[in-house]
């Protein structure tokens, strides 16, 4: 008979001689700092894999909110998912096998993270939104799922005592908790700026599936077969993730960085960014401007002032620093001043496309918002916004109030220059075009056109509170300019953008 026969079965377990479903929990529960430990490590890797994602994701399908939106909305799925069939689960099994399960199977999805991503990435680029946010709940809802079941696996074990019932409960979520913290910080300001993040990722599922195995050991749940045959299982994982050649000459936290040879010109290279080509530079002639944006900056910048004469620019956004270099070859003594956001950037230009800077073509590290403000005022001859990609739109660089600061820097009459893309039917475009009107008294718009219209694209919008430069009707022999009034006729109504309402994203069509 058993000892407390008789007695009902909410008073045993009030007493703490039983579990929450009344069958005897002996010494099931684990060591207070081993349990808190497993909590905060599984959380701490899901917010970890949460940033990491946004680097892994952005050459595929951009650095755009709806990226970000994406990525937190199928980590938070799997956090639920998780969080409650986990419970669920870890009620009907043996826990302490569940939870050894959980830790290995984690590991060994987030080993799979960087293959999937690579595998369904192309073909993310061109299937829009709705491809993108498949191919990220794809790959981070399991994970999420399966890691956000330990905590409530662990509880399951750690409950003993209803009386102890909330002390247990919010001590682990308090651990898990911190876990999440620690691992978004070490993320954001250690692991994405210092290490490869595919490399980050790795290392990641192996200590987790190292971490179950040890546990399985440690609990003598794991014999030796089952350890090798999980050992074999990861090393599988971690050469098909070798085997997936990332696309990135080099990654930066805002970028997967490639370089590719020109195939009409063999001493110039490309610079691409997230795949996106983003420019042409020829280390042996400054003066080469592959792209028609670039032609369309420079003959602008001509005008202002006739070569040799010097000028003084400020440039936000440095790619491979090609109109800086083209204006210090062609403009002798003139000051160039890059702002780049991206410090692995600049440095990458310096290793391999033959940036060198100094007094008169200097680069700033930082956003170019931030850094603006330590311009002079009435400094600036001109200004190039050139910090677009084709997955990156800067929505800070394109609102009234960043207008603003662009006239406290440009000289009386003193020129702004933007590069953009956009396709039909144009909204960033014709948005973007009703805030330099609302700013700026003459506005002009060079792009190539079709049956009168812009065709979508490269676009260079230029703005001044004095006269325009002279230009001609066709810049380079290509693209079409259009003057204030077929401005203002393509805005049509368009909003103008400013700091609390800069849909950019959203307006953007690739």
């Amino acid at each position: 008979m058993a000892a407390n026969a008789g007695v009902p079965e909410e008073t045993a377990a009030r007493s703490g001689q039983l579990g929450l479903t009344g069958r005897p929990t002996g010494s099931s529960h684990l060591p207070p700092l081993l349990a808190a430990g497993l909590v905060f490590l599984a959380s701490g890797a899901v917010l970890v894999l949460e940033i990491l994602s946004v680097r892994l994701l952005a050459p595929y399908v951009g650095l755009t909110l709806e990226t970000t939106t994406s990525i937190i909305g199928a980590v938070l799925a799997g956090i639920a998912v998780g969080a409650a069939i986990g419970g669920r689960v870890a009620d009907r099994v043996n826990s302490r096998w569940l939870l050894v399960g959980l830790l290995v199977l984690g590991g060994l999805l987030v080993l799979l993270i960087v293959p999937i991503i690579r595998a369904l990435g192309p073909s993310a680029s061109e299937g829009g939104n709705a491809a993108a946010v498949g191919v990220t709940f794809a790959t981070l809802v399991p994970v999420a799922a399966v890691l956000s079941g330990v905590t409530p696996t662990v509880a399951r074990l750690q409950l003993r005592d209803l009386r102890a019932s909330g002390s247990v409960v919010g001590g682990l979520s308090g651990w898990a908790t911190a876990g999440a913290l620690v691992g978004t910080f070490a993320a954001g300001f250690l692991l994405v700026p210092l290490f490869p993040v595919g490399a980050t990722v790795l290392v990641i599922g192996i200590a987790l599936v190292f971490v179950g195995l040890l546990l399985g050991a440690y609990l003598r749940l794991l014999r030796r077969g089952r350890i090798v045959a999980t050992t074999i299982l990861a090393l599988g994982a971690i050469a098909l993730t070798i085997a997936q050649h990332s696309p990135c000459v080099a990654e930066s936290a805002y970028h997967c960085i490639q370089i590719q040879p020109d195939p009409l010109r063999p001493s110039a290279k490309y610079l691409l960014l997230d795949r996106g080509y983003n420019s042409d530079v020829d280390q042996s002639d400054p003066r080469y401007l592959g792209f028609l944006y670039e032609q369309w900056f420079a003959e602008a910048i001509d005008r202002i002032a006739a070569p040799p004469t010097p000028l003084t620019g400020v440039f936000v956004g440095g790619g491979a620093f090609t109109v800086p270099r083209w204006l210090d070859a062609t403009h002798p003594g003139s000051h160039a001043t890059v702002l780049e956001v991206d410090s692995k950037l600049v440095e990458f230009d310096r290793e391999h496309l033959g940036l060198r800077t100094s007094p008169s073509l200097r680069a700033i590290v930082g956003d170019g918002r931030l850094t603006m403000r330590d311009r002079p005022t009435h400094s600036a001859d001109f200004i190039v916004g050139d910090a677009f990609s084709s997955r990156t739109v800067p929505w800070q660089l394109m609102t009234s109030e960043w207008l603003d600061e662009v006239k406290r820097v440009l000289k009386p009459g003193g020129l702004y220059m933007l590069n953009m893309i956009d396709d039909h039917p144009l909204a960033l475009l014709r948005a973007e075009a009703a805030t330099l009107l609302k700013a700026f008294a003459n506005v002009r718009l060079v792009t190539v056109a079709e049956d009168g219209a812009p065709a979508g694209g490269n676009e260079v919008l230029f703005a001044s509170e004095g006269s325009l430069p002279p230009a001609r009707s066709s810049p380079t022999g290509e693209g079409t300019l259009f003057d204030r009034d077929a401005v203002v006729r393509l805005v049509a109504g368009a909003e103008p953008l400013r700091d609390d309402y800069a849909p950019v994203d959203q307006l953007e069509t690739r």
